[in-house]
C-alpha cells in the first residue's frame, strides 16, 4: 500500500520552517533584491535551524537528514525567500560531494562551517563556451609537485561574488574529454582568484557572476575524489539539486497563489468578488493542479534517491517542468492582482524574475528532455542534434 505521509519529525520540521519563512523571511524578501545584498546573517539563522547542514553528516556538524526532509526545506524556504533556498539546494549538492569524495582534511575544515551557515560555498562548472555540454570545459589543472595550478574562466556561477570557496571542475587530462575532469576545493581568498558580478534580471542576492583563475595554486589535498573522476561525481549530484530546484520553485509559486486567492476574495468587480468569476478561479485551479503534480513527482524522486534507486528521469522531469509551471503560475498571479503587482510594491514581480533564472540553471528544458528520452527510449537512440524540416 502506498503511503504519502511525512513522518511526525518531518511534519514538525515543516511547521518550524513555515513559521520562520512567514515571520522572518517573507517580510524582507524584496529588501535584499532592492539593496543588492546577500543576507549572510540569514544563512547563519538557517544554520541554527539545521537547514544549511541537512545533507552533511552529524559527525561534521550537520543534521544527516534524508532527501525528503531536504525537499521540505526547499519548498518551505521558497515560500518565504526564494533566493535563500540556495542554502538548501547548493548545500545539499556540495554537502554530498564533499562527504562522499573529499579528504578528511577538507571535510573537517569546511563541512562544519558550511553546516553552520558561516561559510558559503558554490559550485563552478559552467564556462562561456560550455554550459549544457559540461564535458566541453577548457579550464585546466596542472599537477606540480604537491600542488595543482588552475587556469581558466567560469561563468554564470551562483554566489560568485559572495562565496568563501568553490568546488571547481577543471581538466587534468584534456585528451580524455569528460573522463579527464577533476574537482577541487578552491577558497576565494587565494592568489590568482578573481570574481566579477553580473547585473542580472533576478536572483540579485545570489551574487551570480564569473570566476577567473590565473595560475591559481592550491594544495594537492584540495583534490576532491580521484583525479579525472570529477564529471561522474557531479552528474549524480545534479539529480538531487534538480529535484530541490523543482520544489523551491513550487514553493514560490504556491505562495503567490495563496496571496492571489486572498486578493480575489476581497477585490470586487461589477459588485461581486473576483473569485466568483470562472475566468479568475479556473486559471488559479489550473496552476495549483500543475504545481501539485510537480511537487509530488519531486518527493517521489527524493524518496527514490533515499532508497538508492534510479531517479534521473524523475529529477529531469521536475527540473524541466517545475520552473516552467511556476513561472506561468506567478505570471498569472501578477495579472490577477492588477497594475499594483506590476510595481515593486508587491513581491510578485521579483518572484517572476527570480524563478525564471532556474529555467536555465542546472540544465535547460531541452537538456533534461534529452535525459528523459535516453531513459524511456534507449541510450542507443540518444539524440545528438535537433533536425528541423
Amino acid at each position: 500500500m502506498l503511503n504519502f505521509e511525512f513522518t511526525d519529525e518531518q511534519e514538525q520540521f515543516r511547521k518550524i520552517l513555515q513559521a520562520f519563512a512567514k515571520e522572518e523571511l517573507l517580510p524582507h524578501y524584496t529588501k535584499w533584491d532592492r539593496e543588492g545584498i546577500t543576507p549572510r546573517h540569514l544563512w547563519k539563522k538557517l544554520g541554527d535551524l539545521g537547514v544549511t547542514g541537512l545533507r552533511i553528516p552529524e559527525q561534521y556538524g550537520g543534521v544527516g537528514a534524508d532527501c525528503i526532509t531536504t525537499g521540505i526545506a526547499a519548498e518551505e524556504i521558497g515560500r518565504g525567500d526564494f533566493n535563500l533556498t540556495y542554502s538548501v539546494m547548493l548545500n545539499g549538492l556540495i554537502g554530498e560531494i564533499l562527504t562522499q569524495h573529499a579528504s578528511e582534511e577538507i571535510k573537517n575544515e569546511w563541512l562544519p562551517q558550511i553546516a553552520s551557515g558561516e561559510k558559503i560555498v558554490g559550485i563552478a562548472i559552467t564556462e562561456p563556451a560550455a554550459g549544457t555540454d559540461a564535458g566541453g570545459i577548457t579550464s585546466t589543472a596542472r599537477h606540480e609537485g604537491n600542488e595543482y595550478v588552475l587556469n581558466g574562466e567560469k561563468s554564470g556561477i551562483s554566489v560568485a561574488t559572495c562565496g568563501d570557496a568553490f568546488i571547481v571542475f577543471a581538466k587534468t587530462n584534456p585528451s580524455l574529454g569528460n573522463r579527464g575532469i577533476s574537482a577541487f576545493l578552491v577558497p576565494s581568498n587565494v592568489d590568482g582568484f578573481e570574481a566579477k558580478g553580473y547585473e542580472d534580471m533576478g536572483n540579485i542576492p545570489i551574487g551570480r557572476g564569473s570566476i577567473y583563475m590565473h595560475d591559481l595554486r592550491i594544495p594537492g589535498t584540495n583534490l576532491i575524489g580521484q583525479e579525472n573522476q570529477g564529471f561522474s561525481q557531479v552528474m549524480n549530484g545534479f539529480d538531487l539539486s534538480r529535484l530541490l530546484i523543482g520544489l523551491q520553485c513550487v514553493g514560490a509559486a504556491m505562495q503567490s497563489i495563496d496571496e492571489t486567492i486572498e486578493h480575489v476574495k476581497i477585490r470586487h468587480s461589477f459588485g461581486r468578488p473576483l473569485a466568483t468569476y470562472q475566468a479568475v478561479s479556473f486559471p488559479i485551479v489550473t496552476h495549483h493542479t500543475q504545481l501539485e503534480l510537480i511537487k509530488w513527482q519531486a518527493y517521489r524522486g527524493l524518496w527514490l534517491r533515499d532508497q538508492g534507486q534510479k531517479h534521473s528521469k524523475e529529477a529531469s522531469s521536475v527540473k524541466w517542468l517545475g520552473p516552467k509551471y511556476s513561472v506561468e503560475a506567478i505570471h498569472e498571479c501578477l495579472l490577477l492582482n492588477g497594475h499594483y503587482a506590476y510595481t515593486k510594491e508587491l513581491p510578485l514581480e521579483q518572484r517572476l524574475r527570480d524563478v525564471i533564472g532556474l529555467e536555465i540553471g542546472d540544465g535547460t528544458a531541452q537538456a533534461n528532455q534529452m535525459v528523459i528520452a535516453k531513459d524511456i527510449i534507449g541510450k542507443e537512440f540518444r539524440t545528438h542534434q535537433t533536425q528541423t524540416v
